[in-house]
């Protein structure tokens, strides 16, 4: 940096002159748009009756706004954006590479059906206590922890996103929710912690935030600077915000508590986030460290899928065994991060995708068939099949899907790991990933013999005495939605087609999986004088 005579610092070098391109804005326009939106919902929260009619709308243009960046990121490599006029690493960068902008519009397709699903299942005084505004802004927070390019901006969406997952969590102020919320905080709560300190450590050890900085940098202190235990800081944090072994019992606590639509959306996207982090710091900035740390995060993976498929078959609450299916995924794609290939890496980002369609889906499906039997017990459930045709094999399709099983979404990635995982000789990881197939398929398989297949019983007192003590949209009384129906064969659609037409979703999946282990183009994206020469 220049000096002139009298000393003082010539800081022109470090500012941007250049014009940034229209497309380029897509870069931070879902993030802007998400935050516009709930601002001007809340400002008509009063107005329950325009809430959707704006909220849906929105939503669907945030669909087209990441699917364009997604197209931007295809044609163009990995975009960088840097705020306040300063040049990274002084200013703070958006930088979006496929594997950010793939998450980003599967996120948002997710959360359109969500918009649509909880039209029907949110009454007027949910809306009126901020269903719709929580859900733009909880959809900020995901967004732009899957687009920023710094590590202080990654826990600040994390706040945003737990902020907003806070008053969502608690909509309808019931007991199970306060309680639920709770066990959610207080545990969520621990992880920021964690993942706050471990980044303040960093900034201690680097002088620096932004993440191509750090990749870069980091084979320069690699050696003399302590990384293990920051890595291992990193690790515990995301950890426990994707619900991984051991720091995962506040999921079923939690997720069964809120209204269905809410639970579909934490169980889809939330933890989802917390993977993310995973991919970005282990498998990005610090990958000699996650290599040594590769068995352990393997026997957390096979503990977390394993342990979660058990605890799924032996839950007699739809919505419960659901929870633990979510947790069960979630060693599925450590099972990827562990492995560190390729195709090991490859197949978590493509079974991630899958699980945030599904998992949303099989929540939205579990509240059609609540409405339908008046129960989520499964000693209560039956004959659902004989109520409505339709809602069943949309759900048996989705049951296979989350089984495993072709022709679905869920097949393909875990075919990949699986190969991934016999490739460098882990059989015992191949294993437990087919063992957690086969599980989950008994598991799901009990689920519909019980709830679907199985004739209804007469309602006795005990099953009358639950129908009463089930929040309002889930009794009998309340019509099938059409628009309920709608956002859940959508999302089944989305399996369906990935399941059957895999080669464009594994594709980007394996382009991003390459961003992640050569970071090259990325460091490009914010740095392109120096990359260049």
């Amino acid at each position: 940096m220049a000096v002139n005579s009298e000393g003082l610092r010539d800081f022109s070098a470090v500012y941007v002159v250049q014009p940034v391109s229209s497309a380029d804005w897509l870069v931070i326009a879902p993030v802007i748009w998400c935050i516009l939106i709930g601002a001007v919902l809340l400002m008509l929260r009063k107005r329950t009756d325009l809430q959707p009619l704006i909220a849906i709308p929105a939503l669907a243009v945030l669909v087209l706004m990441t699917v364009g960046l997604v197209w931007h990121v295809i044609g163009n490599g990995t975009v960088s954006m840097t705020m306040g006029r300063w040049l990274p690493p002084f200013g703070i960068s958006f930088t979006v590479d496929l594997l950010g902008a793939f998450f980003a519009a599967t996120s948002s397709m997710v959360a359109f059906a969500a918009g649509i699903y909880g039209r029907s299942d949110v009454d007027d005084s949910g809306r009126r206590y901020g269903f719709y505004p929580f859900l733009m802004l909880i959809m900020a927070g995901i967004l732009g922890a899957f687009l920023t390019g710094d590590i202080f901006n990654l826990y600040v969406w994390f706040e945003v996103l737990l902020i907003s997952s806070f008053g969502l969590l608690v909509l309808g102020s019931e007991r199970a929710q306060i309680d639920g919320g709770t066990k959610y905080a207080f545990l969520n709560l621990i992880a920021t912690t964690l993942f706050l300190v471990a980044t303040g450590y960093l900034y201690g050890l680097f002088g620096t935030l932004n993440m191509a900085d750090i990749a870069v940098r980091a084979a320069e202190l690699r050696g003399t600077a302590p990384l293990m235990t920051l890595v291992t800081l990193y690790l515990l944090a995301f950890a426990m915000k994707a619900a991984a072994f051991p720091v995962n019992f506040w999921l079923p606590a939690s997720y069964h508590t809120p209204r269905i639509v809410i639970s579909g959306l934490f169980g889809g996207l939330l933890t989802k986030v917390g993977i993310y982090a995973l991919l970005r710091i282990l498998g990005m900035l610090f990958p000699f460290e996650r290599e040594e740390l590769s068995f352990i995060i393997a026997i957390a993976a096979v503990l977390t899928m394993v342990l979660g498929v058990m605890g799924a078959l032996a839950q007699n609450d739809i919505r419960r065994a659901l929870g633990f299916l979510v947790i069960s995924g979630i060693g599925v794609m450590l099972a990827g991060l562990a492995l560190g290939s390729p195709a090991g890496l490859s197949g978590a980002i493509f079974y991630a995708a899958h699980s945030m369609v599904v998992m949303t889906a099989l929540y939205f499906a579990a509240g059609i068939g609540g409405r339908l039997g008046g129960s989520f017990q499964l000693t209560h459930a039956g004959g659902l099949y004989t109520r409505n045709a339709l809602i069943a094999a949309l759900t048996l399709l989705l049951f296979l899907s989350v089984a495993g099983l072709p022709p679905f979404s869920g097949f393909w990635p875990k075919i990949m790991l699986v190969k991934a995982s016999l490739d460098i000789g882990a059989w015992w990881l191949a294993g437990a990933i087919l063992v957690t197939g086969f599980l989950t398929t008994i598991t799901v398989g009990r689920i519909w013999v019980l709830a679907y297949w199985r004739p209804a019983a007469e309602p006795d007192e005990m099953t009358l005495r639950t129908i009463g003590e089930m929040p309002a949209e889930t009794t009998p009384a309340n019509p099938l939605s059409v628009g309920a129906t709608a956002a859940l064969a959508g999302l089944v659609l989305l399996t369906v087609a990935a399941g059957v037409w895999p080669e464009p979703v594994m594709a980007l999946a394996q382009d991003a999986a390459r961003g992640l282990l050569d970071p090259s183009a990325y460091v490009l994206s914010v740095f392109p004088v120096e990359a260049s020469q």
